[in-house]
């Protein structure tokens, strides 16, 4: 990876097709040992999800202004190689077609072809005024999920 490319889908050998968003490893993203401490990588993961809702027209202020939430009510994270300061990590994600009112996202770490992490992330759609979970996803998300559904077949 001699240049980070900017952020956008990205086809791995294996055919699947995955948004990808590009970091450097930053002196405040390790631990005493110089190694990627793993709250950096959660923050690598959200913002990777963020920007790849961003791509399709779904923007976080938007879901701000439209009292929508999107907590993450399940989060597992596999660890298989260091990453180390200055490295420079392509973040891939993936919306899974959702499963009811869940939102069920899949991550790859990889600097160059070495996988660092695996991760699943779990979101539900809360309406925040309310503080109730939706019955339904909101339009302006539900034409997000379906561009993305799309892009990922």
């Amino acid at each position: 990876m001699d240049e980070l490319l900017a952020p956008g889908l990205t086809v791995v050998p294996a055919g699947e097709t995955w948004f990808r968003y590009n970091v450097r490893v930053q002196p405040h993203d390790t631990d005493y040992s110089g190694h990627v401490w793993h709250g950096a990588s959660l923050r690598w993961l959200e913002a990777a999800r963020v920007e790849c809702l961003r791509s399709v027209g779904m923007d976080f202020a938007d879901l701000v202004r439209l009292g929508i939430d999107l907590p993450v009510v399940s989060l597992e994270t596999r660890y298989h190689q260091p990453l180390r300061l200055g490295d420079r990590a392509m973040v891939l994600t993936r919306l899974i077609p959702p499963e009811r009112l869940r939102l069920h996202w899949e991550y790859r770490v990889l600097v160059e072809d070495r996988l660092c992490l695996s991760a699943w992330v779990t979101l539900v759609t809360v309406d925040r005024p309310q503080g109730k979970v939706f019955r339904a996803f909101p339009v302006d998300l539900a034409v997000a999920i379906a561009k993305l559904n799309a892009s990922f077949g």
